[in-house]
């Protein structure tokens, strides 16, 4: 599963580690992330993420 990286702040959603804080388990693709989260560092939306290239 690819990580994806927040425009504006920089943060990495990476699958593996999911977002627990906000409730999304480890494992869940980013496609697979609800409409509405938002990065959780600076609240941007999911349209403001790009693919990481490894």
């Amino acid at each position: 599963m690819k990580k994806y990286e927040c425009g504006p702040c920089g943060y990495v959603y990476d699958p593996a580690a999911g977002d627990p804080d906000n409730g999304i388990a480890p494992g869940t693709a980013f496609e697979d992330l609800p409409d509405d989260w938002v990065c959780p560092l600076c609240g941007a939306e999911k349209s403001d993420f790009t693919p990481v290239e490894e």
